[in-house]
Parts: structure tokens; sequence; C-alpha cells
């Protein structure tokens, strides 16, 4: 059994095979740094003009390689679905991957399969690791979400705390970007801070005081920003400053899970989004489960991003038990959360 993953939901072009046997055969991700990088952010429309450009390339790729016939009603036998990002996402980025995925589809007469891209990366630690099993405590953490979940089982998630304004992806490239690090600037601010010097500047811990699992960062986001504006400017008080934020966030981030551990009764810390791949957020949350006496699980770095190695699992995942619609209209859903139903 196989399944193509098409992955489009923001500004990361990408394409995976499944194989049930072999496990991933095939995954290629094209990113849009350069493309966004002028605007210090991504513009939705260039993304999803970039994302009808590079998504043919690699799905010609794809058809190339595994010899896929494309002739109408003839399928070769390789593929057994099709599994895209129906949501969350920019609507222009979702719609592209879903036109393509829902062509590919009626063409070679096999089905679409529609893939949270939530639950995706909830899951992309089953691509390295298939040992670990539920239930576990999820920190979602990304460029557009900040959530903490409580993952009982496959399709059964409930959203235990959230983000009231910024996501913790987007407060790291607003300061790396204050800092001149560029745009995407989340992995040069890490690697910044870990030349800077220890106790020069401390930041609060937004909302830790508080006893409910939301997280709120414009506060954090404004006082950092003041603090840089009024700074020297020195190579060395920037490092100060990044090494003293990324402390801020991190511990933030980590008191919260304490807080969700003590009140869910769980043991097991799940991270997953694109900053799970911060050094000291994986080495902190790792001491806090072991002192829980439960598992920390993480994926590999490679697939802590946007990526459709992630989709193409969850599609096996649903194809393997049924949970799909076997329809070919194009659907997206901007706005998804992890515990919707699709």
């Amino acid at each position: 059994m196989k399944i193509l993953g098409i992955e489009t939901s923001c500004d990361d072009t990408s394409v995976a095979i499944y194989d049930e046997k072999l496990g991933l055969v095939f995954h290629s991700t094209l990113n849009q740094n350069k493309v966004h990088a002028p605007f210090h952010g991504i513009v939705p429309e260039l993304a999803a003009r970039s994302h009808l450009e590079k998504l043919i390339l690699l799905v010609k790729k794809v058809v190339l390689k595994f010899s896929i016939d494309m002739k109408l009603g003839v399928h070769s036998g390789v593929l057994n679905a099709i599994a895209y990002t129906t949501g969350p996402g920019l609507v222009g980025s979702l719609l592209v991957g879903a036109t393509i995925a829902c062509s590919l589809s009626f063409s070679l007469g096999i089905p679409c399969i529609l893939v949270n891209h939530l639950e995706g990366h909830l899951l992309s630690f089953m691509l390295n690791n298939t040992k670990d099993t539920f239930p576990f405590l999820v920190l979602l953490v990304s460029g557009a979400h900040t959530q903490l979940i409580d993952a009982q089982r496959l399709g059964k998630y409930s959203i235990l705390g959230d983000t009231l304004d910024d996501s913790v992806g987007n407060i790291f490239d607003y300061i790396a970007r204050l800092l001149g690090l560029g745009y995407p600037g989340g992995k040069k601010l890490s690697n910044l801070a870990k030349h800077g010097w220890s106790g020069k500047y401390f930041f609060p811990r937004p909302m830790t005081k508080y006893p409910n699992l939301n997280f709120s960062f414009s506060g954090l986001k404004t006082h950092v920003k003041n603090v840089i504006l009024s700074s020297s400017g020195s190579c060395q008080e920037k490092a100060n400053i990044a090494k003293a934020f990324e402390e801020a966030v991190v511990d933030t981030l980590v008191i919260k899970c304490e807080l969700a551990l003590r009140k869910t009764n769980l043991r097991n810390i799940l991270v997953c989004g694109g900053v799970s791949s911060n050094s000291l957020l994986r080495k902190k949350l790792k001491f806090l489960t072991r002192s829980y006496n439960g598992r920390f699980i993480v994926s590999k770095k490679k697939f802590c991003t946007d990526n459709a190695a992630m989709i193409a699992y969850v599609g096996f995942l649903r194809y393997k038990l049924g949970l799909y619609f076997e329809d070919t209209l194009i659907s997206v859903h901007p706005n998804l959360l992890i515990n919707d139903m699709i």
C-alpha cells in the first residue's frame, strides 16, 4: 500500500510517498524563503503562486520515478490513495494543493484523503518511532499555533490551552527581524542566543501565574522590542537579548506544560511543530518529563517543520482504518482545529 501526500498549507511545498512495508520512499520539500524574505514575512498571494509552480514540478518528479500512468481511468497500481492538507492554513495555498490532489485522484481513479495539518504535526513522530503510544500531553508550537492538547487516541484530541494572541513561531521571527537577523529568523536567533551572557537581561514569563493553560506573548514581544530599541546595538548586546528572550519563551512553555501534567494526570509529553526543533526547549521538556517518570516524545528535526511525509503517513493511517470519504471534490478548511472531524 502506497499513499501520496501533498502539503501546501503555508509556504513549504512538499510531496511524499509512504509505503506500508518500506516506510517513507519519497520525500521532497521546497521552501519559499527567498520569495518572502524581502517582505519580512509571508505574502499569501506570492505563496500560492509559488506553490503552483513548485508542486507541478514535484508531482512530475514522482510520476516519472514511480512510472505512474496518468491516462484517464487507468491506474498502474503504484498508488492507493492521495492525501492532502485540507487545513488549517492560507486559503490560496491550500487550494493549490487540494486542486492538484483532486485532479490526480480523478485521473488515477483512486480516493482522496483529507488530512488535518495539525494532526500531521502531532503524529509526525511516528515516522521514526511507532513504539510510543497514546495518551500523551501535546505541546504544539509553530509559526501559527501554540497549543496544549490532550491526545487520548487517534482522532480524539482536546485543546487544553491556546494562545490568546501571537504564536511562539511568530514572535521568534519578529524579534529576530528586530535584531537584524532576517527572515525566517527563529533558528538564527537560537544560534545567536548561544553567545549571550546569562543574567544580563531577564524578561517576563507571561501568564505563568494564571491557573489556566492559555498563552499570551504580545506583551513579551512589546517589552523585548523596547529593550532592543534602547540597547547599544552591539553584537554582544544582541546576543544577550536573544538569550534572555529565548529563555523567557521556553520557561513559559515548560511552566504551562507542568501545570497541564498536574491537571490531567498525564505523564508523557509530545512536542511538535516547527519550534519543537529548538534545542533548549527539547532539553528542558525532557528534564520535566523525567521528573514525572514519563516519556519525552519528539520528531526528528527534519519532520518538525511543514512536510508532506507527515501528511502521507496520516493519510495511510486513515486509509487503513477506512476513516475517509471517497470523494474528489476540492475541499479546504483554512480555520480547521485539531479536534475538528473531517
